[in-house]
């Protein structure tokens, strides 16, 4: 008889479903329509809980699933998983770390160029036929040069470093905060953030911060400046969301890249609305190539747990 595999999300990658069809008897969750009467009837036969990073699994499913061996988050966000309690079963809990991190760096790098030089604006201005209308060229505000700004990270791990490279790249000098300075990283180390949103151009969040909130609130933001953007790849609640809007609409800071926000997949309106803000459905990993190898970690670590083995990208054990 094949392990049993709880699946509480989907995995676009047809491969991954393929061999985990391959290897075990996989539930999809996510389908079942009565999912408390499915727990109780089925939850004693599993062996392994697939999630993703967002969804997480919780202590009340967990203890519904006394067999469990592995919890598999197909992604890095472990905010929505009960560590300790994983950890006081025994549970290991394995995460895609380092999978996500080129793509994310390239998205930050992408959200931040498209907010500069507001590609998403000249794109409508094109599209909606406004430039047959308005050909004139003062008919579109000017950009701001993305090569040489001065970027502030926040969050200097294997995202943030990665964004660096990238960044410096284009000629652009790169500033950081963290927990304390990184030995290895010759970049200049600002301990206090609205000290570092001051001195920058554009500030780049990239901490994972699972117990942060609403770091970049509105004095961050008047530190930034009216000549200021703000790109997060990282975490929604890192952001108070109605300061970042209310300094968009007065003009305290030029524009914003977002990938995440705080009430997924609810943003608010005036974000939506404002041409300065260059919006992605947390899509920072959503590529074939990584996607694909995020998959293959999960079959990894599920196979190692089932094995008796420790799985190498276990966070718990």
């Amino acid at each position: 008889m094949k392990p049993q595999i709880l699946q509480l999300n989907p995995i676009l990658i047809p491969e991954i479903n393929e061999k985990l069809a391959s290897l075990y008897t996989v539930h999809k969750f996510f389908q079942v329509a009565d999912q408390e009467a499915w727990l109780r009837e089925h939850g004693a036969s599993i062996d392994a809980a697939i999630t993703g990073g967002h969804t997480g699994i919780s202590r009340a499913m967990l203890e519904q699933l006394p067999g469990i061996k592995v919890v598999a988050v197909n992604g890095v966000g472990t905010d929505a998983v009960d560590l300790a309690y994983c950890r006081s079963r025994g549970v290991p809990v394995t995460a895609t770390l380092g999978a996500l991190t080129e793509d994310v760096a390239d998205l930050a790098i992408g959200l931040l160029i498209a907010a500069c030089r507001n590609l998403c604006a000249g794109d409508r201005f094109v599209r909606d036929g406004q430039w047959e209308l308005h050909p004139q060229p003062s008919a579109i505000p000017l950009a701001r040069r993305f090569s040489g700004m001065r970027v502030g990270i926040v969050g200097m791990g294997r995202v943030g470093r990665a964004v660096a490279v990238r960044a410096a790249a284009f000629g652009c000098s790169i500033s950081y905060t963290d927990l304390r300075p990184m030995d290895d990283i010759a970049h200049r180390f600002v301990a206090n953030l609205v000290d570092l949103a001051r001195d920058v151009d554009a500030l780049v969040l990239c901490a994972a911060a699972d117990k942060a909130e609403g770091i970049v609130d509105a004095a961050v933001l008047e530190a930034l400046g009216p000549r200021g953007f703000l790109v997060n790849v990282a975490r929604g609640r890192l952001v108070n969301e109605a300061d970042l809007t209310e300094a968009l609409f007065a003009g305290r800071i030029a524009g914003a890249g977002l990938d995440v926000f705080v009430d997924e997949p609810r943003v608010p309106p005036t974000l939506r609305r404002s041409d300065s803000v260059t919006l992605q459905a947390h899509r920072a990993s959503a590529t074939w190539e990584t996607r694909t190898a995020m998959g293959e970690m999960v079959l990894a670590g599920i196979a190692q747990a089932l094995a008796g083995e420790r799985p190498t990208m276990s966070l718990t054990t």
